[in-house]
């Protein structure tokens, strides 16, 4: 006698979706979890009133109408503009960089100034990038890359960009 149809490893995103649209369909599902709360990396712990993403910060995205309408029939949202700007020794930039940041970046004021630098920049990078460092300098030049790209990715590999191979 078989006891579940499905058994499920860890309560994240799609364990949950998965596991709702199962047991709609009559079928029973197991969802084993390590942590003591489910939801896996999209769990909140509610300090004073404030909604505090254990995990790191997870934001949904969706252009999908029936997606959208899915969700918010399960859960409700709270309403977030995401602005998130990276601090370079003491100098905040504007993330994903536009030009707010490179007005501030260079002093400049239009898209086409903006270009003209970072394509200067970019000629420093001859061929084919050999590694992530030159790949990065030969899409968005030199200043972007130190300030906006580089520590954030040597922090989320654990290694030099110029150890990391091009395609990353």
């Amino acid at each position: 006698m078989k006891k579940y149809d499905y058994i499920l490893v860890g309560s994240g995103l799609f364990s949950g979706v998965f596991a709702y649209h199962a047991v709609k369909a009559g079928k029973k599902c197991l969802v084993v979890e390590k942590r003591e709360t489910v939801g896996g990396n999209l769990y909140c712990e509610d300090m004073e009133g404030i909604h505090v993403h254990k995990y790191g910060a997870h934001i949904f995205h969706t252009s999908n109408r029936k997606v959208w309408q899915f969700v918010n029939s399960l859960v409700e949202f709270n309403r977030y503009t995401n602005s998130p700007v990276a601090n370079y020794h003491g100098e905040m930039y504007n993330m994903p960089f536009n030009m707010n940041t490179f007005s501030k970046m260079w002093n400049i004021s239009t898209p086409q100034e903006a270009k003209e630098i970072i394509e200067k920049q970019k000629a420093s990078i001859q061929g084919e990038p050999k590694n992530l460092e030159e790949q990065a300098i030969s899409l968005v030049g030199e200043d972007i890359y130190k300030k906006l790209v580089k520590g954030y990715t040597e922090k989320q590999w654990g290694r030099d960009c110029k150890d990391l191979p091009a395609f990353i």
